[in-house]
């Protein structure tokens, strides 16, 4: 029996150097799995042939110019499951459309292609684009990695290719600290070990008996919801009850999400920033059935009295939640095209909080493709670096390595109202 974090969708993107073949291997699980209607196939036909990657690269600049700019979401289902595909840009100067879409994947596939690689050679050298990709999606912290070797049916030895090149990601991942959640030989052309594994005209092709790509992303779990962290709740909305009689209980409900931990009537809760103290006296689900609620659902909160919160605010565990903080060590994923610099003042959003936030020193700049810390003033447009950034009125937060949720912010230009960076909490 599939337990509940298995049976609920499963959100993955595939990355990879431009080329590898994502938007081919996009293609082949929709058409394999048929999500693309007969007549939609028929638009992609290029002299005869059906062209797989047509089917994905839905901006006309992207067919244009062969490459995918945006990160384009695509949905299929099998038996077993449903699935969200985020095809991320492979370009370097697409740093942010990738960050953004690795940001909340519970999984990520990353593609290598056989034919640009060195295959023959056991000491063969990854692309920089490979482990730039593997180092971005565990430094977000996707849960499951998938490594997919392509294109193994266009090298003159196939079972040799998928040993070195599988030798080459398991060194580069142990030096890097990434746990590789599993390996896969495929041909996303010819569909091998793609959706099924019968349809190679050799059994154990590669050398590999393992599943077929399709069926290890049928198991990966979905990303855990943050139980073990104590309580938290961004306040989202807050609805007044006009005709309560009650009087055991405030007259309004706080609407949110549970952030971190869980709720349930009786727990003794504090506001953020108010500091005042409270008890839930119910906890509502959607259809306001009173029941309690863990990370990752929606719920509103009556509190035993009546105290000022506002859309903003935080609920918090009384006991064990963490500090709050004016100054905050963090790692940005830079988008704006203005250059991130010293003394700039942006607004950060954390939660549904707006806080200014004054970028104090610029610590580092990470070297996209080795995460090696370079010396820096700045961050240009799609570097990644660590930033000190200092408060205008302290948020409470825990470190990105602990939640996904707290340890998340976003700054966003105070002028243009344009999104600039993606903060992690170091």
């Amino acid at each position: 029996m599939h337990n509940e974090q298995h049976f609920s969708a499963l959100k993955f993107i595939t990355c990879g150097s431009v080329d590898d073949g994502k938007s081919t291997l996009i293609g082949r699980l929709l058409v394999d799995t048929k999500a693309v209607l007969q007549d939609h196939l028929a638009g992609v036909q290029r002299s005869g042939e059906t062209d797989l990657a047509l089917l994905t690269d839905g901006l006309s600049a992207e067919r244009e110019q062969g490459i995918t700019i945006d990160v384009a979401y695509r949905y299929f289902n099998t038996e077993a499951r449903k699935f969200i595909i985020g095809d991320a840009p492979g370009h370097e100067q697409y740093t942010r459309n990738m960050v953004t879409a690795a940001s909340s994947a519970d999984a990520a596939v990353v593609l290598v292609d056989a034919i640009k690689l060195d295959w023959a050679n056991p000491d063969l050298q990854l692309l920089p684009q490979t482990r730039r990709h593997s180092l971005l999606v565990n430094l977000l912290r996707v849960p499951s990695i998938v490594f997919a070797i392509n294109k193994l049916d266009a090298v003159a030895d196939a079972a040799v290719a998928y040993k070195n090149i599988a030798g080459a990601l398991e060194k580069f991942a142990k030096e890097a600290g990434i746990t590789v959640t599993a390996m896969v030989p495929v041909s996303a052309l010819k569909g091998w070990n793609v959706v099924t594994t019968e349809n190679n005209d050799q059994p154990d092709w590669c050398g590999y008996s393992g599943p077929s790509l399709l069926s290890i992303l049928e198991d990966l779990p979905v990303t855990p919801a943050e139980t073990d962290v104590a309580f938290s709740f961004p306040v989202q909305w807050v609805e007044k009850f006009h005709d309560s009689g009650v009087t055991t209980q405030g007259r309004r409900v706080f609407w949110g999400r549970v952030a971190t931990g869980s709720i349930a009537p009786g727990q003794t809760i504090q506001i953020f920033p108010s500091g005042q103290t409270a008890v839930v006296s119910q906890v509502l689900s959607a259809t306001r059935q009173p029941q309690g609620k863990t990370a990752g659902h929606s719920a509103g909160i009556v509190l035993d009295r009546e105290v000022d919160v506002s859309r903003g605010d935080w609920l918090l565990a009384a006991e064990g939640a963490p500090e709050d903080q004016r100054q905050l060590s963090t790692t940005i994923a830079w988008m704006d095209d203005e250059p991130l610099v010293a003394g700039r003042v942006y607004w950060a959003l954390h939660g549904h909080r707006w806080v200014k936030a004054k970028v104090q020193r610029v610590v580092h700049r990470l070297n996209v493709n080795t995460l090696a810390e370079e010396e820096a003033t700045e961050l240009a447009p799609n570097a990644i670096g660590h930033v000190t950034l200092a408060l205008q009125e302290p948020l409470v937060t825990l470190p990105f390595a602990q939640s996904r949720i707290l340890g998340a912010l976003v700054l966003v230009d105070t002028a243009s109202h344009k999104t600039s960076g993606a903060v992690l909490v170091n």
